[in-house]
């Protein structure tokens, strides 16, 4: 589903110019070191205000921050428009994301642990050093080489929950958290769920915390296939009045409606509000890329006014001295010892094989059939000569024949008047096409129609569909175009 937008972000970058990109980028470095910092080292801005911007502060891609109250679906979100799991990924109904999880692009699947996170310079996250342990050891990267993190990458916030306790015990400022990172991504994505549309004191404190950052806040109305129409409209318009309360701005904030997660919608009657909601948000998003220098620009320009405007009023000359040559040597193993360590690190990583625990119950899970998943789901038939959709082919060439094919093949629309009654998201429907259009005519015939509606039983039994078909599920008359086997 949304494997598109990478493909489509990063084809504009090349076509737009990707040096003229670079040279904006280069020209926004250039102007903030000849004109700001030095005004701000002048005035002592980084020690209370701001650290000061660094390259990966310019180069980065834009980012995403989900930030929501516990089981509103941020994590599910991410899941949705990356369409695979990433390391550090937990979903329940329960509190589940206690950390801030930043889902980058990277060449291998792995995580970096905040602590090693924050001395990496090509990383935008070195400053998060201020917020102390308590927040690092809450914080990872969590990276994988999926293509639409080739052109955004995507922070998860942990769920926020209403109650003093929980304020108190986290061990570190979980606004000021929140505002450094309002202050350098490109979109706030506020999440709601239709059934707990309440604000507690944390969240407005959260949402307050975002002041000044208005233009890049967004709202996702989640789960909304839970209620019927009229419910609908009743919850919006709570919705509408809770943020009334808490978000003072004049203009009405952007509110996209609609289930996001790749599952059976509960009540359809809304799907085609849902699709045309969905389709507005891919369409901000993707259009991140394209407006990341725009937005850099106005950061800088509201980080110059705020050091022009407010600097001159302080008085520095009540600080305590430091001995520099001790702080300089910190700094300095921080910057690029450490740095250095960490590339060592890698390199050795990959050069050595895969340490797994082995031995006793361990050797026991991967073994034959016993394997998780093994013959399940796309998987199932795998073993088998002969092509598992066969069995329920009569049933599903009933349906074909029902369809008004020509020449022995359907079209999109009428594949679509069968396929939507699963109430899988168009997204979900979309891949499931692709995997059975075997020909890529545009077309299905009554063994790719009979493959579709397989594909469909497989999500709608709880099973994820491969990226790519396998050879055992191809049918019988379009394996010619399998590469043979040597």
């Amino acid at each position: 589903m949304f494997s598109w937008l990478g493909r489509q972000a990063g084809g504009r970058e090349r076509v737009g110019g990707a040096d003229a990109v670079q040279t904006v980028t280069g020209g926004l470095r250039s102007l903030y070191l000849r004109k700001v910092l030095p005004l701000e080292e002048a005035y002592r801005f980084h020690e209370f205000h701001s650290p000061a911007l660094e390259d990966a502060d310019f180069e980065n891609k834009p980012m995403i921050l989900l930030v929501g109250q516990y089981s509103t679906g941020k994590t599910t979100f991410i899941r949705y428009l990356l369409e695979q799991d990433f390391p550090g990924m937990r979903i329940g109904p329960e509190p589940t994301t206690d950390s801030f999880i930043a889902v980058m692009y990277g060449e291998t699947e792995g995580s970096t642990p905040g602590n090693a996170l924050v001395v990496d310079p090509k990383k935008p996250f070195r400053k998060l050093s201020r917020f102390g342990n308590a927040f690092l050891n809450r914080f990872m990267c969590s990276q994988l080489p999926n293509q639409v993190l080739k052109s955004i990458s995507v922070i998860d916030s942990p769920g926020i929950l209403s109650g003093e306790k929980q304020r108190i015990s986290r061990g570190y400022d979980f606004c000021q958290v929140l505002q450094w990172f309002a202050e350098r991504v490109d979109r706030i994505i506020l999440l709601f769920d239709a059934h707990k549309l309440d604000i507690s004191d944390e969240f407005s404190e959260a949402i307050k915390a975002f002041r000044g950052q208005d233009d890049k806040i967004r709202v996702v109305l989640n789960k909304a296939d839970q209620v019927d129409t009229q419910q609908l409209m009743r919850v919006y318009g709570a919705l509408m009045w809770s943020l009334g309360k808490v978000i003072n701005t004049p203009e009405v904030l952007r509110v996209y409606i609609g289930s996001f997660w790749a599952q059976p919608l509960q009540n359809t009657d809304n799907r085609r509000l849902f699709e045309a909601e969905a389709q507005d948000l891919f369409r901000d998003i993707q259009s991140l890329p394209q407006k990341a220098a725009v937005r850099k620009l106005n950061d800088l320009i509201k980080r110059a006014r705020l050091a022009k405007e407010q600097l001159e009023n302080y008085d520095f000359t009540k600080f305590h001295s430091l001995k520099p040559k001790l702080i300089e040597a910190v700094d300095n193993m921080l910057s690029s010892k450490i740095s250095s360590l960490m590339q060592l690190i890698g390199q050795e990583e990959i050069s050595m094989p895969t340490q797994m625990v082995q031995g006793g119950a361990f050797d026991g899970t991967t073994e034959g059939p016993f394997n998780q998943g093994y013959g399940e789901g796309a998987g199932e038939g795998a073993d088998e000569e002969e092509w598992v959709v066969a069995k329920d082919k009569p049933i599903y060439d009933e349906l074909f024949y029902t369809l008004s094919p020509v020449n022995g093949k359907i079209t999109g629309i009428n594949a679509k008047k069968e396929m939507v009654t699963s109430k899988l998201p168009n997204s979900v429907l979309g891949k499931i096409w692709k995997l059975a259009d075997c020909d890529c005519d545009g077309m299905l015939d009554e063994e790719e129609f009979a493959l579709a509606k397989h594909l469909i039983k497989i999500k709608l039994d709880g099973y994820e569909l491969p990226n790519t078909l396998p050879p055992h599920l191809v049918p019988p008359s379009h394996r010619k175009y399998l590469p043979k086997a040597d």
